[in-house]
């Protein structure tokens, strides 16, 4: 907290505190007194203090608050002398304000580039309004050179691709219309341009609350130079790009996050930053939208953009509606009230006395600009090609993996009838190579297709199974299964791998029996099956059995 000047005096009837707060919260004042003992709080303020007397409360108490001098009168009753008793607190030393030459007038801010010194004192109170640090030591270059670091470090590649691609929430915001679209329609139906600038202003309705904002303002005369001048109408343009952003993605309805969107949009607001041209404000917005808030799509830049102008045509009556807007959002958060005492409420007693014709020329000349991504600085046209290159190969990928599991081969009737056939002449052999057929075929039916085997040569693999040689269906030129050949060709064919699988049997089968064996118990064959390619490139698979 901070220990604000005051000064008091005393006339036989009242004692008088007047105490500067300059950037205070006016709707949070807080005064106590009893006793010797008054306290005073208005955030980030806070004074303590000990009279030597005791205050009589006689319900004549008053106070005030003077909105140009920041400062509060709170008057009471007389004072008691009483003894005076050894003060127990901590002595408070009172702010003694900076002469012009040490606060260094160079780097000013705020409305104009009038204001300066406000941060010296309340930068660890205020940090969490702007994101440059010591703006009252910080030139404007300076300040431009960490907002653009700053900016690329924040800047997210996936949260951009995830809104690219799947911009359905984004869609739907963009379908809202503020209510500065209806009055724009309007205007825009009227016969004439004569008459659209004499009638256009009548459009825009203000609330009770509204008036009530208005009133509360205090009338002030503006002297600002051609530099000045220009930079109030640049930073215009800045806070209500914000400001048609936060409206549209919120669709008209403030939320705790709106203050936020709103001053971290806006460079001027947040950074503190002085413009040269409108192109330049146009692109630090649009890198902000695709950093900094939830919804980041370049639609909704263009968007924001697009609605600017039809506010800046409307005229200053439409302008003063948004600024007030964004005056009570403001007011009600903490700590952005403080924005309002350095931009917002001047702009808005300086509106009302703008020039229509000035503001119908900063929509044109605002109208006149174009933003594509590559100006943005953030490479959004290789990163998207990128993501859309690989989002193809993906596809590419599930769809050939689909195919591959279509194209299984699988038997037709005549392939059927001839497996059939081969099964019962295979039937009829001897009951050892029946047995061996069981112990085979129940491995084939599960084991893997060979490593590295490609489709064309499964596709006319020879299965070799208990003494029975299967032909898998076979695949055309065009990919489509084709007709497997018939049984009687297929065992001439397989006859010799038949005998030399015999001989491979006797010489790696061992059939032993187990411990058991007085009982007159069977002995089982018990291994594992090794598929092996033939060394001598014949087409199928030879099963080698280990004990």
């Amino acid at each position: 907290m901070l220990t604000p000047a005051f000064d008091l005096s005393q006339d036989p009837d009242f004692l008088t505190i007047a105490i500067r707060v300059p950037y205070a919260r006016v709707s949070e004042f807080d005064v106590y007194f009893e006793g010797v003992d008054f306290k005073f709080y208005a955030k980030p303020y806070f004074l303590r203090l000990t009279l030597p007397g005791r205050v009589v409360e006689n319900g004549i108490e008053q106070g005030s608050y003077d909105t140009d001098k920041g400062a509060s009168e709170v008057s009471e009753g007389g004072v008691e002398d009483e003894d005076e008793e050894f003060n127990w607190e901590i002595e408070q030393s009172p702010y003694e304000e900076a002469s012009e030459s040490a606060l260094n007038p160079r780097y000013c801010y705020g409305f104009g580039n009038l204001r300066s010194g406000v941060f010296q004192r309340l930068q660890d109170e205020l940090s969490d309004v702007i994101d440059v640090k010591d703006p009252d030591f910080t030139p404007a270059a300076e300040r431009r050179q960490k907002r653009l670091a700053a900016e690329l470090a924040k800047f997210d590649p996936d949260h951009y691709l995830a809104d690219f691609f799947e911009d359905e929430a984004v869609e739907q915001v963009l379908k809202y219309n503020p209510w500065w679209t209806d009055i724009y329609s309007e205007m825009m139906a009227s016969l004439g341009k004569s008459q659209e600038q004499e009638n256009h202003a009548a459009l825009v309705c203000f609330s009770e609350e509204e008036k009530y904002q208005l009133r509360k303002f205090v009338n002030k005369s503006y002297l600002l130079d051609k530099r000045a001048h220009h930079q109030v109408y640049y930073s215009l343009i800045d806070i209500l790009l914000a400001y048609c952003y936060e409206t549209r993605v919120t669709e008209g309805e403030k939320n705790v996050e709106s203050a936020w969107n709103i001053r971290k949009l806006s460079p001027t607001l947040c950074w503190f930053e002085t413009w040269t041209n409108v192109h330049e404000i146009l692109v630090s917005f649009g890198r902000r939208v695709l950093c900094y808030p939830l919804y980041r799509h370049f639609k909704l830049v263009m968007k924001a953009y697009r609605d600017t102008i039809m506010i800046l045509q409307l005229g200053k009556s439409a302008v003063l509606k948004c600024l007030l807007d964004v005056h009570k959002i403001f007011q009600e958060n903490d700590p952005a009230y403080i924005l309002n005492d350095l931009y917002i409420s001047d702009y808005c007693v300086w509106i009302q006395k703008a020039k229509s014709k000035k503001l119908a020329a900063l929509a044109e000349a605002l109208k006149e600009e174009s933003l594509t991504k590559a100006q943005l600085g953030l490479d959004l046209e290789e990163l998207e090609a990128a993501a859309l290159l690989v989002q193809e190969e993906e596809t590419a990928l599930k769809a050939a993996h689909s195919m591959s599991r279509q194209q299984t081969p699988s038997s037709n009737p005549e392939a059927s009838d001839s497996e059939e056939s081969d099964s019962t002449t295979s039937s009829e052999t001897e009951g050892s190579d029946s047995e061996q057929g069981e112990l085979t075929g129940s491995e084939s039916e599960t084991a893997d297709p060979l490593p590295g085997s490609s489709p064309e040569g499964r596709s006319a693999l020879l299965i070799v199974a208990g003494g029975v040689c299967r032909n898998t269906a076979t695949e055309t030129s065009d990919g489509s299964p084709g007709k497997p050949p018939a049984s009687s060709q297929a065992l001439r064919g397989c006859r010799p791998l038949i005998e030399e699988l015999g001989e491979h049997l006797n010489s790696t089968v061992q059939v032993s029996e187990p411990e058991d064996s007085a009982a007159g118990s069977h002995s089982t064959m018990q291994g594992r099956v090794d598929w092996q390619t033939p060394s001598d490139g014949r087409q199928g698979v030879f099963p080698t059995i280990e004990n």
